[in-house]
Order: C-alpha cells, then structure tokens, then sequence
C-alpha cells in the first residue's frame, strides 16, 4: 500500500492550482442520467471517487468518455451519455465505498420512475443517516421500501408528482437528491430548510442549463417546476474551496506565503475568517486568493456549522494548524460525532489536544516531530499531511488512499511550493 514520507521544516511559498470541487464533481456526475443527451463536464479532479463515480455511471448504462484538460483547467473534461439507461440498481460492491453514491437515487427516480441503491458507505466519520432523502421523496409522491440492505423507490405512474418537504434539520445529500428528484415531476416541488452550500447552487445552475426551472438557488427554499425533458449541457466544475481552505492551513503552519489559484473567496468566507482570526493575511489576488503568515498561529475558538458557518470538512486541518499555535484553541464539532479519529495520530507527533465528547482542546506546543501515522478518513488524512510539513524529522502517512478519494495530485502541488514530500509506491 502506498505511503507518504513529509520531511518536514520547510517554508510554503509559490502557487498552487485549486482542482475542480470533489463534493461538486460527485453531484454533477449523476446529473447526466436525467437525460439521453451529452452532459460533459470540465474541469473535473482526477480522483478515485470521481473514476469510482463513473464506473456505477457504467453500470447503469451511461457512457463516459475523459478528455485531456483545457489550459484554464488542472482535471478532465469528461462527457457522460445515457441514451438508454440499461439498469435502475446501484449494487452494494459499488455503493459501499462511496456515500455519494446514494445520489443517483433521485435521478433514476425521475427519469425511470423507479430505483433501487444499496444503503452507501464511505468516511467512518459517524452516523450519516439516508432518513431525510428519503422522506424528501416521499413527500413529492415516492413509494419507499427498505429491504436487504437495498432502498427501492418507486414513483406511481412512472413520474413524481410534486409536492413540499421541509427539512428538520439541513442536509446537503438529501437537498441534492431531492433537488435531482424533482426537475423531472409533473407538478411543482418546494424544498424549506433546504442547504445552501456553493456545491448545491452549482448543482442547481447545472439543472437550469440543462433546462431545469429552478427559483431561489442560494436561498432556504428552493422551487422546482417540473419539465418534461432535460437537454445535455457543457458545464464546469467550480473550484474546490475545501481543498484551498486545506492548502491554506498548510502555508499557515509552515509561516508560508502561497497563492491559491482559482480559489474563490465568496464561497469560503468562514474559513477565511478563522484564517484571519488566527492571524494570517488573507487578500484577494487577480487569480484567486493569496494565504501568508510570520509567525506561529493566534488560538482560535470553531464551531462547525451548515453553510455559511465554518464547515466541518476543515475541522481536522484547522486543528493540526493549531497545533503549533499560541495558546489553547477550542473546537467544537455539531455534524458528526465521530470526528475526532485524527487526534490519536496528530498526538504520536507530540500535540497536545484533549477531547471530551465533541469539544475538543488544542493546546500549541513548541514543535512537532514527525512519525509513522495512519489515515483514518479523507479530512483527517490531510490534517497528518499538514502536520507533518511543519514536524521536525520525518512523517509517514499510511492509508493514503483516503487522500487519493478528495486531494488531486497533493504531492505535485506541494513540491512546487516548496515541500519535501513524495509518494513510496508499495512494491
């Protein structure tokens, strides 16, 4: 299996080209079996879940073809056709690697009226209950069944036919679903309480040029009109303001300077805010957005929240910020309660962090020292990455097929700023 090896120490400073948004690519892709024509989207990261993503495409009768990547872009473009679509069941040995997998339940609802998912897997970062997509559905005229590990979900009359759902609590993967679902029905669909996240109003600018009747993107309330048909469309990816957000904590830690090219500044406002909190320089530069810092970390006080709050995907990497920081930082997780698996690693290189439930204490210390670590999800491995560039000594990172699910060429876009850091191919 491969590893990583940091030696750490090493000042950040250049550019790095910010790859197309993961959590974007993986709500676009199922976008194309909404309809029989084209969909190609540039733009799109070189990942494991991305090529994960497309094989069940495969699967379900879509064709896929990559193309090489335009100047403007760091991924593919890749064109997805499903003309016909051959079969309406997303399979346990596909969908258990891959949570995002349950998003191709809403469209294969709408265009075939009927669909059967296996329940998904993915990070083991908590309960991540599918209820909501569920009862979002059912709410527009689905019949639901649960049997065998298996959702199947049928729409009476071979369509949904509208109606209104309010979210009890915000989720990104069921407004997705829904919001996939519901372009295709034969009345209208209203979605209250619904997120917000930049990945959903990418999602919803790519159904309305796909000629989707979409109100309210951006807002708690989306209202779907539903059409009888949807048109293939040429859409690109919107940069990965997690990923940033990540190489952001890195050139804090290491009292870097680097550029983050393509990064947008108005879909990551919270975390440029906590950015700032502990004491970095952040400014908007013509090509994206410049992260610079003189000196160790000011202790900063996070909690994680639905967008706009500060999301938990970067909980893990302001941590290991921190950890070389003045002072005590406090952490504090609401999404999910088994986000913390990084803390046992990061303290094998000497940090200081007490966890009681979901707050978390972060005391910074003098330095780091680098250790064989073990990766246990896609966040928490970038936090042992972020750590180790800054730890005295050297790092190996195990498990690091986490990264390869949500980071496109880290170890590239990490020599060119500077970073010793390379890939040992297992043998």
């Amino acid at each position: 299996m491969d590893q990583i090896v940091i030696r750490g120490g090493q000042r950040l400073k250049g550019r790095i080209p910010i790859s197309g948004a993961k959590n974007a690519a993986l709500t676009l892709l199922p976008c194309a079996l909404l309809t029989d024509e084209p969909l190609t989207l540039r733009n799109l990261p070189r990942l494991a879940d991305v090529d994960g993503f497309g094989h069940l495409l495969n699967q379900l009768g879509c064709s896929t073809t990559i193309e090489g990547s335009r100047p403007e872009d760091f991924g593919r473009v890749m064109t997805a056709r499903a003309t016909t679509l051959t079969s309406t069941v997303a399979p346990y040995d596909i969908v258990r690697k891959m949570r995002a997998s349950i998003l191709v339940l809403g469209p294969l609802l709408a265009r075939a009226g009927e669909a059967t998912v296996s329940l998904p897997g993915g990070c083991a970062i908590g309960n991540r209950p599918i209820d909501l997509h569920l009862k979002a559905l059912e709410a527009f005229g689905a019949e639901i069944e649960l049997a065998s590990g298996y959702v199947k979900a049928v729409a009476p009359g071979g369509r949904l036919a509208g109606g209104k759902f309010t979210f009890p609590v915000v989720s990104v993967g069921a407004t997705e679903n829904a919001a996939m679902a519901a372009v295709l029905a034969k009345g209208t669909c209203v979605l209250e309480n619904a997120a917000r996240e930049p990945e959903i109003v990418d999602l919803c600018n790519c159904l309305v040029a796909m000629g989707a009747h979409i109100e309210g993107i951006g807002t708690e309330t989306l209202t779907i009109e539903g059409v009888d048909r949807l048109h293939g469309a040429t859409y690109r990816v919107m940069a990965d303001r997690i990923e940033a957000g990540s190489y952001a904590c890195a050139a804090v830690i290491t009292e870097g300077d680097v550029e983050l090219v393509g990064a947008k500044a108005s879909e990551m406002e919270a975390t440029l805010a906590a950015l700032r909190a502990a004491g970095a320089t952040v400014e908007d530069t013509k090509g994206g957005i410049r992260v610079a810092m003189a000196d160790r970390a000011q202790p900063v006080t996070l909690s994680t929240a639905p967008y706009p709050g500060f999301a938990t995907d970067m909980q893990a990497q302001f941590m290991a910020m921190a950890t070389l920081g003045t002072g005590a930082s406090l952490f504090t997780e609401t999404i999910f309660e088994n986000r913390y698996m990084h803390v046992p690693e990061l303290a094998r290189m000497g940090c200081d962090i007490q966890v009681k439930g979901r707050t978390a204490v972060v005391r910074g210390v003098d330095k780091l020292i680098g250790a064989p670590v073990m990766a246990t999800d896609l966040r928490a491995s970038m936090s042992l990455i972020i750590a180790g560039l800054a730890a005295q000594g050297t790092t190996e990172v195990n498990r690091v097929y986490h990264l390869d699910r949500g980071y496109e060429r880290l170890e590239e876009k990490l020599q060119a700023v500077g970073a010793d850091i390379e890939r040992i191919s297992a043998g």
